[in-house]
């Protein structure tokens, strides 16, 4: 399935604020509540829209230390390695990348102790060649 134009207008709305009323959107999107709700159906139906999720303030995100672990994997391991990482609760995203590191693990920690320790726990995971960590300072915009 192909989203419209419409629906990812519909779907931009939702990421601003999955909570906004549906008559609320129908206005934003200058179509009536039925077909609104007809298209937000359709869009969970085919798996468009896979689940609704909280946002958190900016006031408690920044008080998170986050970080970027770049993760080089023995060959093979990849299935076991994301296996173990995907069970690290502060893990918040995992990605595959191209070049000399394999993943890319987003991590968030309410400490620079517990960051650290997280570290660890990563690099012991079995599979795991090597870590390069990156803290983030400071979050210019996120979409």
């Amino acid at each position: 399935m192909i989203p419209t134009a419409k629906d990812r207008e519909l779907l931009a709305l939702l990421g601003e604020n999955a909570r906004m009323p549906v008559v609320t959107l129908a206005k934003r999107l200058c179509l009536s509540r039925t077909t609104v709700q007809t298209r937000l159906e359709r869009l969970e139906r085919e798996g468009v829209i896979a689940g609704y999720t909280v946002r958190l303030s900016e006031e408690y995100s920044s008080s998170l230390v986050r970080a970027h672990i770049l993760i080089t994997i023995e060959p093979k391991a990849t299935a076991q390695v994301m296996s173990s990482l995907e069970k690290v609760r502060e893990v918040t995203s995992l990605h595959s990348v191209s070049g000399s590191f394999d993943l890319i693990a987003m991590i968030a920690a309410p400490s620079v102790v517990e960051l650290e320790r997280l570290i660890g726990r990563i690099r012991i995971i079995e599979g795991v060649e090597r870590t390069l960590s990156s803290i983030i300072l400071s979050t210019h915009f996120a979409r």
